[in-house]
This record gives C-alpha cells, sequence and structure tokens, in this order.
C-alpha cells in the first residue's frame, strides 16, 4: 500500500520539530475527535471512514521519497527527519463502531500516544472522517426517505475518482444496497449495478434497435432507459421488445411523480405488470420523499449524495483534551474560545436507553486518567466505544470488506434505537440531547 504519511498538514510537521527541540514531543496525550454540533439542522449524524482510516494508519510511514521532499521543501532538521524515517503509530486507538450514530460531543474517536506520534495523524484522521460521515449521514436520511425500496450510488461522474470510492463504502454502510462503480465492488464487497446510458439508444439507428441489442446483451430482466426521446413510445417499444416479462425501466428526467405514474399505468395496460420503475436525476432525500406515494420501485442516486446532500462536510474537529505533566500526573486541557468551546478530559460514552428508544448521549468525563466508567455503571445504556488500533495494528474486526459488512449491520441495528422524531427530514435540533457527567 503506498504510504499516506504526506496526506498532512505542513503544521503538523512544524509542530513535531519544535516538540522534538523543547522536550514535549514525549509528553503522553490524549486526541479526540468530536463534532461540535450537527451540521444542517441534522437530527444524527453517521459515523463512516473508520476502516478506511485504519488501514491507512497503518501504511502511514516516511519512506525515502516522503523525507526527501520534506528534507528539500518544509526545511526540516535531520532530527526531525530521522524520527520521521522510524515513524509507526505504536499509540491506541479506541472510537465509536463505523456505522454508529453520533450527536454534538460524541467522543467519535479517541486517539492516545505521545504527542508526537499522535499530532501528525490529524489531517489523516479528519478528511476521512468528515467525508466519509457527511455521505453516510446524507446516504441514512435518504435510506429513510425511501423506506423499503432500494437505492443505489450513482455518484462516481461528481466526485474526485478516490472520493467516489470512498462514497460509494459510506453508503452502502447506511443503507444503500449498490453502487455503480466497480472499485468500490472490488475493494469493498460492495454489490454492483448498471446497464445502459443515453449514449447507447444514440448509438443506434432507432431505440427499438438499442433496446433489442441490449437485451441480446443483457437478457430480458435488464432494465431499459425509456426516455431518450418520447417515454410513451418508449414504453410501448420496450415492451414489444423485450414482452411483458421485462425486468424494469428507468426514467432519467421529467415531473417525475406525474411521469411514473403515467409509465406505471401503461405497463399495466400492456400486461407489464412485473415490470419495475426506477428514477435517477438529481434525487434528494426530498424528492424521494416526494415520490414516497409514486408507484416507483427503486432509486439512482447520484450528485447529491456524494456532497453530503449539501453538507459536504460533517464539521468534526481532532482536538488535544489531556495530556500528562512531567511528574506523571495528567492534565484536562481543552480550548476555552467563547465559541468554541470544547469539554477537556478523558471520556466514556453511552446512549441511554428506555423500553429500547435512545433518550440521551451519555458522555462521562475524567479529570484525570483514573479508569473510565464501565458497562456495569450504566445498567441502561449501551455502551458506544470499542477497540480500534493496538499494538501497531487495526483491529481485524473493522477493517477490508468484513469491516464494511459489520458497519452495515450495525448501522441497521441502531438506527432501530432512534425516536420516531429523529426519523423526520426538517431542520431541528439533535433528536437527543448530550448529557456530560464527570467520573466518579
Amino acid at each position: 500500500m503506498a504510504s499516506s504519511a504526506l496526506l498532512t498538514d505542513r503544521y503538523e510537521i512544524t509542530m513535531l520539530q519544535a516538540a522534538l527541540r523543547d522536550g514535549t514531543a514525549d509528553r503522553r496525550c490524549v486526541f479526540e475527535v468530536f463534532a461540535r454540533r450537527l451540521p444542517g439542522g441534522r437530527r444524527f449524524g453517521v459515523v463512516a471512514g473508520t476502516g478506511r482510516l485504519l488501514e491507512e494508519i497503518e501504511s502511514f510511514r516516511f519512506g525515502d521519497e516522503e523525507l526527501t521532499f520534506l528534507r528539500e521543501h518544509a526545511g526540516l532538521d535531520e532530527t526531525t527527519l530521522a524520527w520521521l524515517a522510524d515513524y509507526r503509530f505504536t499509540g491506541t486507538i479506541t472510537g465509536y463502531r463505523e456505522g454508529e450514530l453520533y450527536f454534538p460531543g460524541s467522543p467519535v474517536l479517541t486517539v492516545e500516544g505521545t504527542f508526537a506520534e499522535a499530532v501528525v495523524l490529524e489531517t489523516l484522521v479528519l478528511s476521512i472522517l468528515n467525508y466519509d460521515s457527511a455521505v453516510a449521514t446524507a446516504a441514512a436520511r435518504m435510506a429513510i426517505a425511501a423506506g423499503d425500496r432500494p437505492l443505489a450510488e450513482m455518484g462516481s461522474r461528481r466526485a474526485h475518482e478516490r472520493s467516489a470510492v470512498a462514497a460509494a463504502r459510506a453508503a452502502h454502510i447506511a443503507g444503500f444496497g449498490a453502487t455503480s462503480n466497480l472499485e468500490a465492488g472490488r475493494t469493498w464487497g460492495i454489490p454492483t449495478m448498471g446497464t445502459a446510458a443515453h449514449a447507447w439508444t444514440l448509438l443506434h439507428d432507432s431505440e427499438e434497435a438499442a433496446f433489442r441489442s441490449q437485451i441480446d446483451a443483457l437478457g430480458v430482466d435488464t432494465t431499459l432507459l425509456i426516455d431518450t426521446y418520447d417515454i410513451t413510445e418508449g414504453v410501448a417499444t420496450a415492451i414489444r421488445v423485450a414482452g411483458t416479462g421485462l425486468g424494469g425501466v428507468r426514467i432519467d428526467s421529467g415531473d417525475l411523480p406525474t411521469v411514473a405514474a403515467d409509465v406505471r399505468a401503461q405497463l399495466d395496460e400492456l400486461g407489464a405488470q412485473g415490470t419495475r420503475i426506477t428514477v435517477t436525476s438529481d434525487l434528494d432525500e426530498y424528492a424521494i420523499a416526494a415520490l414516497a406515494a409514486s408507484p416507483v420501485d427503486a432509486y439512482g442516486v447520484g450528485t447529491s449524495l456524494v456532497t453530503g446532500s449539501g453538507t459536504p462536510t460533517a464539521g468534526m474537529v481532532y482536538k488535544l483534551v489531556a495530556r500528562q505533566n512531567d511528574d506523571g500526573s495528567w492534565l484536562s486541557v481543552a480550548k476555552a474560545s467563547a465559541d468554541k468551546v470544547s469539554h477537556g478530559g478523558r471520556k466514556t460514552a453511552f446512549r441511554a436507553l428506555d423500553g429500547g428508544t435512545a433518550v440521551e448521549e451519555i458522555v462521562v468525563v475524567s479529570d484525570g486518567f483514573e479508569p473510565l466508567d464501565t458497562p456495569a455503571e450504566h445498567p441502561d445504556a449501551r455502551a458506544l466505544q470499542t477497540a480500534l488500533f493496538a499494538d501497531g495494528r487495526a483491529v481485524a474486526d473493522w477493517v477490508g470488506a468484513a469491516g464494511v459488512r459489520a458497519a452495515r449491520a450495525h448501522h441497521a441495528s441502531v438506527i432501530e434505537e432512534m425516536p420516531v422524531r429523529a426519523l423526520a427530514l426538517s431542520r431541528s435540533e439533535p433528536a437527543i440531547p448530550t448529557i456530560y457527567r464527570d467520573a466518579d
């Protein structure tokens, strides 16, 4: 795997060099990832990107090429370069499982190690978690709007080529059943789908010729794109060519509720009652919700999904919350500016449940480094944090395609815990409050 070490802001390296010079580089520290608020008036957020992040941290190494660049362009001294040459993260990472829901102040990720080895991870951590969580949160809202109807991710052409793969992964965790992106299928084991674009129809001498060729190649269960020309004629041609056993038709333009109703009526009249209708065309959660009463069988979503449906970042930050003093004692630290207040101290988190329904996020704060609260101390709550990285390696359960499957299953279970108000799409306060408590 290629090194991820230069996916880093320069100020992290300059802080490292200064810390090596003044002797603070080896101070034990606790960094925490959290969001001060949920952007866009969302009622919850979805943690995504964790498995990708853990794999990238394993490959966070400064090889000869990276060190040469830093020597020539970043003004680093030989002591710092030598330290980077031997870098390997040896601390621990705990956090919310991928697919978990989070709220303002939730300690989504906790990174413990020396200042030097933890500070250089900031940009990598935030760039992955902020993008993937934004996409997953949008995807979860779309899944709520879609109900039992399947969703397919189709946004690769509207994103950076690597972001497209990450977006497909995040969307699958949050409820999308398939992706059009083949690399996402290969890397993460996500089912892939796709048939034909308008170019296919335009390539042929007639719509009928295009449909016949597609059916010859893919079989009668394929989905035909019927709106290159006249939709009514497209439906008639599709059934004439494929017969009433045609798998599906796709609509990519027009007033979708009206068009879908007309297409369903025409299909039924022609005897194709089992032919499915898929709609695309710049869908977001609101457009999907507006189609709830329409005779639509599936949705394909692109641009809105890969851009977080208007909220392209989750707004998470990476902050130092505790550090060790020279005498071995621990000190809670936090930024205190009026509009960016945060809570210092190492934390444990629990989700209080009442009859299986979430009622509040409990964040227990330790002033020092005393033993953290255990699940036994919160019998009516679910512990939210788990071990993610230790002994220089990611915990195997959370990486690769198996990690994606586990995250998808976990998300499906935790979304069921939410109160009904969490499922509304309108702007509002978080669905449950975050309550801070001091450790006993």
